[in-house]
């Protein structure tokens, strides 16, 4: 009598699905059989091929993956890392399902929850481009006392890519928390055609006695397209008290070549090593142009 060989055949379909995921190609060619088998391994795998299988079926597979992404975000067994990683991938998907509603009508149930983490992941995954009947709830939720949910529901209304949302987020500036502010000027400059809104209200917050939202506001004028105005701004910053501020307005200036060894020279014997490093850069900087 022959002994009995036992069949693992959860082992043989892991064994599959890394085949798979090592070569893409073959789900392409193979898309009937390879989608069913990657998603049997999204439940069995270890973490990291079932994170590899996310990563992949959310490019070729969208129909079919956004479903088992909302079991796993809902899951409280499921790790927290692959929870977040689940509801982050609903958001880019979002945009590109035939029909998003049901799954909507999912995350707004989940948002108006109890549950705070539950909460905290639809915000996120809720959040994509073009999906309007998310501003309702999201709005809501920037009112809420938890600045998490706060940041949280800002980002995701600046993912709706509705410009019409700018001036909601414009006013709630001037009554906010310091945190909830700083999440809405740092996702402002998203808002492509309101570039000129956005520029005026960050030169108004440059006015800010925190030093801190200061260089934050330096770097986000960064972020939107070059304006004439911006050298004028950078020039003032560079008699700002914070030396975190002054090093970062010589490296825009000298970025945008408005610096002369004459204007550099002074920085030298700045009382800020931090200043005195970047001028020598934006010297050298300088220097090497004219050659």
């Amino acid at each position: 009598m022959r002994p009995v060989i036992l069949f693992d055949s959860s082992q043989r379909l892991i064994e599959q699905a890394r085949h798979y995921i090592n070569d893409p190609g073959r789900i392409l060619s193979n898309r009937q059989k390879a989608v069913p088998l990657l998603l049997k391994a999204l439940k069995n795998g270890d973490l990291e091929l079932r994170k590899e299988i996310v990563l992949v079926l959310g490019s070729i597979a969208k129909e079919e993956i956004y479903w088992p992404l909302y079991e796993i975000m809902k899951d409280e067994t499921e790790p927290d890392e692959f929870r977040d990683q689940a509801a982050i991938h609903l958001a880019v998907i979002g945009p590109f399902l035939d029909d998003p509603q049901g799954l909507n009508r999912k995350l707004f149930t989940d948002i108006a929850a109890g549950n705070p983490d539950l909460k905290a992941r639809a915000i996120m995954a809720v959040g994509w481009e073009g999906n309007l009947p998310a501003a309702v709830p999201l709005i809501e939720c920037m009112y809420e006392p938890d600045p998490e949910i706060q940041e949280l529901a800002v980002s995701a209304l600046c993912n709706l890519k509705d410009s019409r949302l700018m001036g909601l987020l414009a006013d709630r500036i001037k009554r906010c928390s310091f945190d909830q502010k700083r999440a809405i000027l740092f996702n402002l400059w998203r808002f492509r055609d309101k570039q000129d809104e956005v520029a005026a209200i960050y030169k108004d917050e440059l006015a800010s006695e925190d030093s801190v939202l200061r260089l934050d506001i330096l770097i986000l004028l960064g972020q939107i397209d070059s304006r004439p105005e911006n050298e004028s701004i950078y020039r003032t910053l560079l008699a700002d008290k914070s030396p975190e501020v002054r090093a970062l307005a010589i490296e825009r200036l000298s970025e945008l070549g408005c610096l002369q060894a004459k204007d550099i020279i002074p920085f030298l014997d700045d009382s800020s090593m931090k200043v005195k490093r970047t001028a020598l850069m934006a010297l050298q900087a300088s220097r090497d142009s004219r050659t």
